[in-house]
């Protein structure tokens, strides 16, 4: 399966259970969300966006029945950052209200004020272990 397909993916059927729209360019850290979120509940949909940009132009194109009910993004995205995607999104009054969590390998704390300051739900550094990131996709559905 080529990167853009996987990026592109939906997980399980629409209309399933809750849906979490994934801003995250690594195709490793795709392949491992999306087995432990499936892993957790196999009824969750994942849409997987792999560019900034493509990710804030996304909401132009998707009904209100459409909008996830979590937004996860990933800090070090293609063209748009995380803190520069919730600066856009925060202009977009129908995306305001969905919870959005910043994932990411730093754990600079001015990467996390910046985020916060600019209304994500939380800031969560990528764990190494697959069993710390059980736990941590658990905490990331907890906002659904």
């Amino acid at each position: 399966m080529e990167k853009d397909q996987l990026s592109e993916m939906n997980i399980a059927t629409p209309g399933s259970g809750k849906f979490i729209l994934l801003g995250e360019d690594d195709i490793d850290d795709q392949e491992i969300l999306e087995e432990v979120f499936s892993t957790i509940d196999p009824l969750l949909r994942l849409h997987f966006i792999n560019n900034g940009k493509k990710l804030v132009s996304h909401f132009e194109g998707v009904s209100d029945e459409q909008l996830p009910n979590l937004i996860i993004l990933d800090y070090n995205m293609p063209e748009l950052n995380g803190a520069e995607i919730l600066r856009n999104l925060n202009s977009n009054i129908r995306v305001k209200h969905v919870p959005k969590i910043i994932w990411s390998t730093s754990n600079a704390p001015a990467y996390r004020d910046i985020c916060m300051q600019l209304g994500a739900s939380d800031y969560l550094v990528k764990p190494s272990k697959v069993t710390v990131l059980v736990d941590m996709a658990r905490y990331m559905l907890s906002f659904c």
